[in-house]
This record gives structure tokens, sequence and C-alpha cells, in this order.
């Protein structure tokens, strides 16, 4: 018999290997940034069909532009960074800030906004805690951030936080004066096409100032958790139904000259079935 596969686990990869990893600071350097845009915009468009963003306004519009972002998102697969990379260049246009596990794999990722994570234990997991809210100072930097704080199955239920993000916002807006707090529910999914389409909803931001940070970490944890978890429910709702209403393109794959044929032959085909 064949043994079942484990694909998940509760056991952070740094922890399982236990091994050290040199702490490198996240820097913005231009030529390393222009060269990631274009990679991870590349890496993105060739296996999916489109990415699409819906109430960007939320960000645009009624975020605190005096402060900077923190932007939280579920993770699900491999593909969520490259996504959360896209976003922050792209859309949200912002300097990136990102925390990886095992970075030492990818040291050049220091470079274009990346700083390591080690959680073999909670003093190494709280050295990048204390890096990224001495760091999180300027306006126009935003901070993509998993709070589940590991890798769970897509759609996974009960959404749960660890405390990480609370202390980070908490303590930024003592810092620095303030926070945004960006919900973002990311899915995969196929709709009428050959390919995937990944599918970002934008939440209301939560700004938190140096007046209203006087919150207690596990009970604001809980908070955000549970409306997260509504917008994560909105989206996947909308999905069945069939409706992506109010999403713009990010990008969008030119379809193959048989696939122009085909989409014009059915637009022709609805139009003689609504007119007779």
């Amino acid at each position: 018999m064949q043994k079942t596969e484990k694909l998940y686990s509760d056991i952070p990869p740094t922890r399982l290997r236990n091994r050290k990893e040199k702490f490198r600071k996240a820097r913005n350097l231009p030529f390393w940034t222009w060269l990631a845009d274009r990679v991870f915009f590349r890496m993105l468009s060739h296996r999916f069909y489109a990415l699409r963003i819906k109430n960007l306004e939320a960000f645009n519009e009624r975020r605190d532009k005096n402060f900077p972002s923190i932007i939280y998102a579920p993770h699900m697969n491999w593909w969520d960074g490259i996504v959360g990379y896209n976003l922050m260049r792209r859309s949200f246009k912002v300097r990136p800030r990102m925390m990886i596990e095992e970075m030492n794999r990818f040291p050049l990722f220091a470079l274009i906004g990346a700083f390591p994570v080690n959680k073999a234990s909670a003093q190494e997991a709280m050295i990048s805690l204390k890096y990224i809210v001495d760091d999180l100072k300027d306006a126009d930097m935003g901070f993509w951030i998993f709070p589940q704080g590991i890798v769970k199955p897509p759609n996974f239920r009960p959404i749960e936080f660890q405390t990480g993000l609370a202390y980070v916002a908490q303590n930024v807006a003592k810092k620095h004066g303030g926070v945004n707090l960006i919900p973002v529910a990311v899915n995969y999914t196929f709709l009428r096409e050959d390919r995937p389409e990944c599918l970002a909803q934008v939440g209301e931001p939560i700004i938190i100032t140096a007046e209203n940070a006087k919150f207690d970490r596990h009970q604001f944890t809980n908070k955000i958790q549970k409306e997260f978890e509504l917008l994560c429910d909105e989206q996947l709702q909308s999905f069945s139904k069939g409706e992506v209403t109010g999403y713009e393109y990010v990008f969008r794959q030119d379809l193959p000259w048989n696939r122009k044929i085909e989409k014009k032959l059915k637009n022709v085909a609805m139009e003689n079935i609504v007119t007779e």
C-alpha cells in the first residue's frame, strides 16, 4: 500500500532543519530591484493567465499616507511570495519588505527588500520582528507578511494568526507614529481560461496610531484574524457564483490566434441567441 504523502507540517522549516542563518539587513538597490521586477513578473506571467486585484482604492485612498503599511495575506503555496512582490511593486507601489525563512538559500533577496527569519526559537524569531519595527519607518514602505506563520492548505479554516503581526503593528505605531494594516485575500483559481488566475481582494485599512496602539496583542490578533477570515470567505463566495465584478487586471495574457477566433465565434453565437 502506498504511503500518504504529508504535504503540510505545523513545524516551521527553520525549526526542522535547525541551521544557523546569517542575518542580512534588507536594502533596495536600484539595479537588483529593476532585475527582480522583471524576473518575478515574467515568472508569474508565464504560469498564470492573469493577475487581478479588487478594491485597490482602499489602499490608494483610505489608508493614512503619512504612515508605512503592513500588508497581510494567506500563505497557501510557493507562489505567494512572488504574488506579494508583484502586487507591492505594480499595484501598491511601495518599497518592499518581506520576511523569508531559510534566506541563506537566497542571499541576493536582501538586495530587493527581504530579510531572514529563523523560527528555531522564539528568541531567534524576535530578532527579525525587532528589526522590522526599527526599519519600517517611511511612508513609502510596505511590509508583506503571512501572519499564519506557516504554509497552510488552500482555504484552510479557521484562519489563525500568530501574534507577530500585532507586535510589529503596535511597536511601529509607538516608535514611528503610526502604521496602516492592509488585509489582502488571495486566491488561485481556474475561471474561463486554460491557465489559472490569481485574484487579490484588498480589505479596508486598519490605521494604528501611537494613541490607539495600547491594545492587548492577543485580543487584537483574535479580532483581525476573524475579520480576515470574513474577507477571504466573501471572496470565495463570489467565485462560487461566478462573480468577478470589480477586479482590475494587473496583467492579462494575450491569447494565441486560435483562442481569439474561438472567443469571437462564441460572442457571435451568444449575440444570435439574444437577438432571436
